[in-house]
């Protein structure tokens, strides 16, 4: 009976006579009438174009479905009857019921006859709709209170549905004197009961004492009713503040409409309630109150991948999308539009440009999903341009989430539980990867994470859900969208005398990712003056640009167009692999899986910082066998080959899409397996690395007992005795603690054998 709790105001309806009510009052009841007859002549003649009667339609409809509601655009109604549109968004509090009451005066007169046992109409609930720009939650202010507004914004979290009365029929504990249909006002207003008895206040009767009344909730009239919690957008937020907060009421057929994570534009009430936990004898607080917004119609915005169902694209862009998608160098264009500010990187730009435009996400005949994002993680030397790559991929995606792996946990990125302060009980609150859904997920300093909050990420990356059992809630949130990560290595530098050394990721981590880049900073003369030219001209060139900001090299796209450009076509373009195509990738698949021949020869004509395999490590690599690739790297391929296909509005992903794919595959994961960095990750581990895992998790098993303590520093440094390297035992020992085989105690400085 919480709903009944909240404080609040006691209303009660009085009858009047004709002669007996106020000219104000009679004033307040002809225009309630007179503005009910307006909306009932819009719903029944309101014509589009002259060929239905779309809202009279809509309503008969609904109501034989047995859905009792209808949605009404404010717009028609303005274009029908301009002082009723403008009397509902000025006063929706009181012209609101007006409508509901028209709506159901029209169904009744439709839906005649009807079943002997459906005589009573039931109540219709009006949404409302709005063809206008919808603004910020930070944008509402005092003067809007209890007028129509519109804004979006992302639901971050969602309470259970529960029961409100709107009726009420209370009875005197003492006298038994009773009174029935008390309506309350919607939203969050709450009722307080009488605190004296109307019976006998004004007889000699022995008096009934204070608060004699209680609720009968048998005569109580009821609706669902569900509260969400809207956050701003993030790009609307300015740079430096934190994003803004507005609860959201939403009953009937609004509830259960929208989860975390979804994108939504509202219109509804702008409201106040009384301030939670507010203080009696504060009487500083006597006139705080807190905003929330009755919800009046919900559109669940931007469900499909690139959200840019809200964007609107004129016809004049529409042109210039296809006589760019028509050039053939508009893959080239493209990849020179990422960064243009960042000077070489020309692969990984590339990589950068179809992990934007993504693969096509396929669902197949069994239900399960395949997933279309493309995942890159770029490694390497500081100041190689790596976080600013990540801050302009933030600007141009669609749906951009930027968050530095130190700052970020397990909750953060994924999703948390946590107890609603109102009825006490757990709700659910998405985090970045949720709110990303449709986007892509920008985390810098992946090396800084810790472990666990790098693991809470698989299930989100590879399936795209995050699965939730936590504090009685079980549930499944979508969070379909890409991650670009920039880690450092082990040594602050890369050092080609360490190795796999300088990584320091699991390999289920490193497998998730379709393209890994590894990012040098070579000193070569031409390439160092070329690069120090292009720095000092930015830095020379920043002030003018101020006055041109509109102006863009030859051979480039502005931040804008190529931002709208990725969204029209992660939405109306969705190719697939061509026959051609898929019987080349075969055929390059499983060269790949055998000795290649021309692997090496590939490898020489790589450009782009960090890609080039110093000689020894060539000719390490030519003498043991090729480097194999799965189909967890094949459905890679295919992705990338399918966004190459998606730059230029093409629906099937050619041969020439393929080989371009195989390229970049090659100069980026296959390098990098090829340096030796990405020991232990599925499809490339050597042959003598695995044996020497196997062996040295041989002997750790036998080197004490179930149930027995032994030191790590021992350990470690006895395996070194046996010329064993250290970071591979010690990767082995994080395998056994990670599969639940061995347990850290004593902070961490003794290891525990489980089983």
């Amino acid at each position: 009976m919480t709903s009944f709790d909240n404080p609040g105001l006691f209303y009660q309806e009085r009858h009047f006579a004709n002669d007996d009510v106020p000219d104000e009052g009679r004033e307040i009841i002809a225009e309630y009438k007179n503005t009910t007859e307006q909306f009932r002549r819009f719903i029944r003649e309101y014509t589009t174009g002259g060929f239905g009667m779309i809202y009279r339609e809509q309503l008969k409809k609904n109501y034989n479905l047995g859905e009792y509601r209808l949605e009404i655009s404010l717009n028609d109604l303005k274009n029908f009857d301009e002082e009723a549109a403008i009397k509902l968004r000025k006063y929706p509090s009181r012209f609101m019921p007006a409508l509901e009451e028209a709506a159901k005066i029209v169904a009744d007169e439709i839906t005649q006859p009807r079943p002997e046992d459906e005589e009573e109409v039931h109540d219709i609930q009006v949404t409302l709709t709005l063809d206008e720009y919808p603004s910020s939650i930070r944008r509402l202010k005092s003067e809007q209170v209890s007028q129509i507004v519109k804004i979006s914004g992302i639901v971050v979290a969602a309470s259970q549905v529960r029961a409100k009365a709107t009726r009420v029929s209370l009875q005197c504990r003492t006298c038994r004197h009773a009174i029935n249909n008390i309506e309350l006002k919607p939203g969050l207003e709450g009722f307080s009961l009488p605190r004296k008895c109307a019976a006998n206040q004004s007889t000699q009767l022995q008096r009934c004492p204070l608060d004699p009344y209680f609720i009968i909730p048998d005569k109580c009239r009821c609706v669902d009713y569900q509260m969400l919690k809207l956050q701003e957008n993030p790009e609307d937020v300015p740079h430096g503040e934190m994003p803004r907060h507005m609860q959201l009421y939403c009953d009937r057929y609004l509830t259960d409409r929208v989860a975390p994570g979804n994108r939504i534009t509202l219109i509804g009430v702008f409201s106040i309630k009384t301030a939670q936990k507010q203080k009696v004898t504060d009487k500083s607080l006597l006139g705080i109150r807190a905003p929330y917004i009755r919800v009046l119609g919900i559109q669940v915005g931007m469900s499909g991948p690139g959200h840019a169902d809200q964007l609107s694209f004129t016809p004049e862009e529409e042109r210039k999308f296809r006589e760019l998608s028509k050039k053939p160098d508009a893959y080239q264009i493209i990849a020179n539009s990422i960064a243009p500010s960042i000077y070489g990187s020309e692969d990984i730009k590339k990589a950068i440009a179809c992990l934007l435009f993504s693969g096509s996400r396929k669902r197949l005949p069994d239900g399960l999903t395949r997933r279309g994002d493309i995942n890159v993680l770029l490694l390497g030397d500081p100041g190689t341009a790596k976080s600013q790559l990540l801050k302009f991929v933030e600007k141009v995606a669609p749906i951009g989430v930027y968050t530095s792996g130190k700052g970020s946990s397990a909750a953060g990125l994924t999703a948390s539980v946590i107890r609603d302060p109102q009825s006490r009980s757990f709700i659910m609150e998405g985090g970045a990867m949720v709110l990303a859904d449709g986007g892509i997920v920008c985390i810098d300093e992946f090396d800084k994470m810790r472990e666990d909050d790098r693991v809470a990420i698989h299930e989100a990356m590879e399936q795209q859900t995050i699965s939730i059992a936590k504090a009685g809630i079980t549930t499944t949130l979508n969070s379909r969208c890409a991650v670009l990560a920039a880690a450092n290595s082990v040594y602050g530098r890369w050092d080609e005398q360490k190795g796999n050394d300088n990584i320091d990721f699991m390999p289920t981590i490193l497998s998730r990712f379709d393209m890994i880049f590894i990012v040098k900073d070579t000193h070569d003369v031409n390439r160092d003056t070329t690069l120090a030219k292009h720095v000092i001209s930015v830095h020379v060139n920043a002030s003018a640009n101020r006055e041109h900001e509109e102006e863009v090299a030859e051979g480039e796209l502005s931040l804008e167009f190529l931002k709208k450009y990725i969204s029209y076509c992660r939405v109306t373009c969705a190719p697939r692999l061509s026959e051609k195509g898929g019987e080349k990738l075969i055929h390059s698949y499983v060269r790949l899986r055998n000795p290649p021949v021309d692997v090496e020869q590939k490898r020489s004509d790589v450009n782009g910082i960090g890609c080039a395999v110093q000689g020894n490590r060539i000719a390490e690599t030519r003498s043991r066998s090729a480097i194999p690739i799965t189909i967890r790297q094949l459905e890679a391929i295919v992705r990338m080959s399918e966004a190459l296909a998606k730059m230029e509005l093409q629906p099937f992903a050619t041969e020439k899409h393929v080989d371009e794919a195989l390229r970049l595959f090659r100069v980026s994961t296959i390098e990098a397996a090829a340096t030796g960095n990405l020991t232990g990750i599925e499809g490339f581990t050597s042959p003598e690395d695995q044996e020497a895992f196997n062996r040295i998790e041989a002997q750790l098993k036998k080197r004490f007992a179930l149930g027995t303590h032994v030191s790590e520093y021992l350990i470690v440094q006895d395996f070194v005795g046996q010329n064993y390297p250290e970071n591979l035992v010690k990767k082995v020992i994080q395998m056994c603690v990670r599969r639940g085989e061995l347990q850290y105690r004593m902070q961490r400085k003794m290891l525990y054998r489980v089983h």
